[in-house]
């Protein structure tokens, strides 16, 4: 995960294990580095670290009004950033083209997230392109309002919004109760597109627990049923056209 940071200090080219070489590091000019090393230097106030477009207050405040006000997004969530070489919501109907890139063995692969350069900040911002939220936007947000709240436009106001948006998907992720129910009877599932990696592992015991008592809710009228059917057979009640509609509507 990369960050643009104004640096103070100057430092050679540094190899880091698993995420290969980092530039010189020459002040006052920019470099893009891992997130830890970013927070590391800022703590030790040795840089200043740029904050990503959707992190501005009036970004958040259009993907709150998205997440609230679009009647499209209702019960689903704001769109994530476009893989690369997807065309974005402005460009719809466009034919999607991912470009591959290559391991160091020459190995094929296309990239996706969390693996996307998805937290660095920009200089220009297309116009007419919504913002939208990357995969660990919460985990970011959080970190540089902890570590670097003096490099970030009004931290408070920009620290309520992260508060409302999580709110927000929270409520919607729990809302979903209603659609895993009508799964348990052949219904749809649950729309995740777009939530982030922390909501992901924040309602995975909440929906596995809903989808578990469902199951056990489904196991048991199917055995009242199972029971009943037996029940009818003993006593010479047993009706094979009633059973086939039972088959049906189950």
């Amino acid at each position: 995960m990369d960050r643009f940071s104004n640096l103070r200090c100057s430092l050679e080219r540094t190899d880091l294990i698993y995420q290969g070489p980092v530039e010189p590091l020459l002040p006052p000019r920019r470099a893009s580095l891992p997130l830890w090393l970013a927070l590391l230097l800022k703590r030790q106030r040795r840089a200043n670290i740029l904050p990503p477009p959707w992190l501005h207050p009036e970004s958040l405040s259009l993907i709150l009004d998205i997440e609230t006000q679009n009647n499209e997004y209702q019960h689903a969530f704001s769109p994530p950033p476009p893989l690369p070489g997807q065309p974005s919501l402005r460009d719809r109907g466009k034919r999607a083209v991912a470009t591959p890139r290559y391991t160091p063995d020459g190995g094929r692969y296309f990239p996706a997230p969390p693996f996307l350069l998805q937290n660095v900040a920009q200089d220009h911002v297309l116009s007419g392109e919504p913002p939208s939220l990357p995969f660990h936007w919460l985990e970011v947000g959080t970190m540089l309002l902890d570590a670097a709240s003096d490099d970030l436009v009004d931290p408070d106001q920009t620290r309520r919004l992260l508060k409302e948006l999580r709110e927000v998907r929270t409520a919607k992720i729990r809302s979903g109760v209603d659609v895993l129910d009508a799964a348990a009877t052949g219904g749809g599932g649950v729309a995740l597109t777009g939530v982030g990696a922390m909501e992901v592992g924040e309602g995975r015991g909440f929906i596995a627990g809903v989808v578990d008592g469902l199951r056990k809710i489904g196991a048991s009228k199917e055995q009242a049923r199972r029971e009943q059917l037996a029940e009818d057979m003993a006593n010479g009640g047993y009706d094979a056209t009633q059973d086939d509609e039972d088959d049906m509507e189950f």
